[in-house]
C-alpha cells in the first residue's frame, strides 16, 4: 500500500494532468494518415472515371494498360510524365472544386476528381 501511495498514485496524477493539458491546448493526441484513392488507367480509360473526395485526400493514377499515357489537368493544376506499364502519379487535392484531366497522348481519354 505504501507503494501505491508513494509511486503509483503521484504518476496517475500526473498522466491526468498531461493529459487535460493535451485536451486544453487543442492539439490533437494522434494524427490520422491522409485518405489515398486510387485510379486505374487500363484499356485507354480511367477506372472510376469520376472520383468524389474530401479536402487533403491524395489520388493515385497507376498505369495498367500495355502503352504509354498521362495525367494531366485541364487548368494546369497537375501534370504527370509519361507513365509506363505499372508506373504511378499522384497529387494531394487540398481545395474544394471540380478537376477534370486528359491523357495527352490520347486525348478522349477523361476523367474529374470532385473535391467537397
Amino acid at each position: 500500500m505504501k507503494m501505491f501511495a508513494r509511486i503509483i498514485l503521484p504518476a496517475l496524477l500526473l498522466a491526468v494532468g498531461i493529459s487535460a493539458i493535451v485536451k486544453a491546448s487543442g492539439v490533437p493526441a494522434a494524427q490520422t494518415a491522409p485518405q489515398v484513392v486510387a485510379v486505374k488507367i487500363d484499356n485507354f480509360s480511367f477506372g472510376p472515371q469520376s472520383i468524389s473526395i474530401s479536402s487533403g485526400t491524395k489520388v493515385t493514377w497507376t498505369n495498367r494498360d500495355d502503352i504509354p499515357h498521362t495525367v494531366v489537368s485541364t487548368e494546369g493544376v497537375f501534370k504527370s510524365r509519361v507513365l509506363d506499364t505499372d508506373e504511378s502519379f499522384s497529387f494531394t487535392f487540398d481545395k474544394p472544386g471540380t478537376y477534370p484531366y486528359f491523357c495527352s497522348v490520347h486525348p478522349k481519354m477523361t476523367g474529374q476528381v470532385i473535391v467537397k
